[in-house]
């Protein structure tokens, strides 16, 4: 089977708005245009478009759904991995929360929760791999696109590339030199699932075409 993962358009945390809830996060308008370019770019009608419970994720899929309007939709816990405890800081900008984060991360403990609402990185690469699992009992000829958030890319992308590391190396290869591997607004990253493996298929920044019918 076949998941393109999407995530979604420009938010307006990710201009370095202050946000006071992660996931009532809008798109902003350029975030719409992306939102509405994928919908168009789509070479292939899907089985399933699968998206998380957070707006900005619903806003860029809602024109890809629209376009499909026969292909089931579905709301899976696949949302934003949220590693600070939310009440502590929700609504400060990113540029507030920067010392706190290259902390958690210089850590590098994956079982380390900062409170209540937030999860461990162990506890998140779980989510990610039920994910998978949860794409791998789809029918074999399955075409899936699931509209998510750009770590939670990252970590499947991690999950199927490093299949022998351990959490902390998981965690470790997850975030180098200080920065995330990042997934861009409305970049689609590919996964093919083939001989019972996952094989991270391709980065696509255009129209998806034949890219991921190997």
């Amino acid at each position: 089977m076949r998941a393109i993962f999407i995530r979604h358009g420009e938010s307006t945390a990710n201009t370095g708005l202050a946000s006071a809830d992660v996931a009532s996060i809008a798109l902003t308008q350029r975030g719409e245009g992306e939102a509405s370019r994928i919908a168009r770019d789509w070479s292939e009608v899907p089985s399933l478009i699968v998206t998380s419970p957070f707006q900005r994720t619903k806003q860029t899929a809602a024109p890809t759904i629209a376009r499909f309007p026969g292909v089931p939709v579905e709301t899976w816990p696949i949302e934003e991995f949220t590693y600070l405890q939310p009440a502590r800081w929700n609504g400060t900008a990113s540029a507030d929360r920067r010392p706190h984060v290259e902390r958690y991360w210089t850590a590098a403990d994956p079982a380390y929760c900062d409170g209540e609402g937030a999860e461990s990185f162990g506890g998140f690469l779980r989510r990610v791999e039920a994910t998978l699992a949860r794409l791998a009992a789809l029918p074999s000829t399955s075409l899936v696109y699931v509209f998510g958030h750009g770590q939670f890319i990252q970590a499947a992308r991690t999950v199927v590339t490093g299949p022998d590391l351990d959490d902390t190396a998981q965690m470790r290869a997850f975030w180098r030199d200080g920065a995330p591997p990042l997934v861009a607004n409305a970049q689609r990253v590919g996964f093919h699932r083939k001989e019972g493996r996952w094989e991270c298929a391709a980065t696509l920044e255009g129209p998806v075409a034949h890219i991921l019918r190997h």
